[in-house]
């Protein structure tokens, strides 16, 4: 325990005496650099996290936890799969689906995009899709009226608004005298969706699952079945049982193998991403080590006076230690509100420097996601509060070492 008149050294010692401005300087500097180095951390942290789990979420939102895919994109006896599918522990929907890549064109502009056939109930069903809607409505989807729902980016690369119309394009058409005529098909746009994803935002066509079939010439089959668990980290647990009923039928493929090197990266990303931030507070530790060594010295004589008052060893070490911990401490304190200040107005200071510069920093084809998310894990916090503290803590030891050190007689010996 500290004890009274330490608590006043402590005071003492923390604020400037006559020629130790620069030492108070450097302590300055040390704790502006723990602010940073904490801020620092918390803001990219919460931001690689928050991109994890809105990308997760988004992707795993639109495909499901697994897929039932049919060899040759064509899955006739769906009904069994899906029956057999929605009888495991674990899983809480089975889905058909069509998923084709086809182009599509309008007003002379031609787009790859992707067609995704769904059920109506699927379709309204699906909160990534039916919360985002930017303009129309799902409602007005209707099997046989030949209606579709599209991406927000695909209806700007094409010029496209509700109401208006896209031709899709099926190279598989109809065969004639001159070879197979590409079958071409106009649909009416009756609502236009943005899941914040921009590769599926600038390629996906959504319609009625019968619509589907009819464009692709399936007609009753399907190409997949999206099934969705109570718990996606065990999808492939859970379809284990399925994926041995169907060998030779069908791939089943869970959402790890078909994003795995997406999250994989992200993860190792994330790890280095910490330990080089984390020099940043190292640094500023050795600020707050430089300017300790820098009082002792200038408190030399102070400390002799105090030892020969009756002050131990341990009550000098107790003093810097608790002058170089409070300095850390401090600067984390800082450093946790400048964090959580980037964090709340993160987007606005993307949009100001983009418009400063006039470059768009947070360019969604590059980055996937339209806004620049963010998600604080509180453990997260709690250990780089821990490490910043921490290492505080040991570079006090040195100095406080040395204060301890002092001889009183060698040092008043002349006074």
């Amino acid at each position: 325990m500290i004890s009274a008149h330490e608590r006043l050294i402590i005071r003492r010692y923390l604020t400037p005496g006559q020629g130790e401005g620069f030492i108070f300087l450097v302590a300055g500097i040390s704790l502006v650099a723990v602010a940073l180095g904490v801020a620092a951390l918390i803001a990219v942290m919460s931001v690689m996290n928050g991109f994890r789990a809105e990308l997760f979420d988004r992707i795993i939102g639109l495909n499901g936890h697994a897929v039932v895919q049919g060899y040759g994109g064509r899955l006739d006896q769906w009904p069994q799969v899906v029956a057999d599918a929605r009888a495991l522990p674990g899983v809480t929907r089975a889905a058909p689906m069509i998923e084709q890549p086809l182009m599509a064109s309008a007003s002379g502009r031609v787009e790859g995009v992707i067609v995704r056939g769904l059920t109506l109930a699927d379709i309204k069903a699906n909160p990534t899709i039916a919360t985002n809607v930017r303009g129309g409505s799902l409602d007005d989807l209707v099997p046989g009226g030949a209606t579709v729902a599209i991406g927000a980016r695909l209806a700007e690369q094409l010029g496209l608004r509700v109401g208006d119309e896209i031709s899709l394009i099926n190279p598989a058409g109809r065969s004639s005298p001159f070879g197979t005529v590409p079958r071409i098909v106009a649909y009416r746009i009756v609502a236009v969706f943005e899941v914040g994803v921009y590769d599926y935002d600038k390629a996906f066509v959504v319609m009625p699952l019968s619509d589907a079939q009819t464009l692709l010439r399936l007609d009753n089959a399907v190409s997949m079945v999206e099934v969705e668990t109570t718990d996606p980290d065990r999808a492939a647990a859970f379809l284990e049982p399925l994926r041995q009923k169907l060998a030779g039928i069908a791939v089943v493929s869970d959402w790890t193998r078909s994003n795995a090197a997406l999250f994989s990266a992200m993860v190792v990303e994330q790890t280095v991403m910490f330990w080089v931030l984390s020099i940043i507070i190292l640094v500023a530790v050795f600020n707050i080590l430089s300017s300790l060594i820098m009082l002792v010295r200038a408190k030399t004589r102070d400390i002799a006076i105090l030892r020969t008052m009756g002050a131990s060893r341990a009550s000098m070490m107790r003093v810097f230690m608790a002058v170089g911990t409070l300095i850390g401490a401090a600067g984390v304190a800082s450093g946790l509100a400048l964090g959580f200040l980037l964090l709340r107005f993160r987007q606005p200071l993307v949009d100001g420097v983009s418009a400063l510069t006039g470059t768009n920093i947070w360019d969604p084809s590059v980055r996937y996601l339209t806004l620049l998310p963010s998600k604080t894990d509180p453990v997260e916090v709690l250990g780089i509060v821990v490490l910043a503290l921490g290492l505080s803590f040991l570079a006090t030891l040195y100095p406080a070492w040395k204060a301890a050190s002092t001889d009183p007689v060698t040092v008043l010996r002349y006074e």
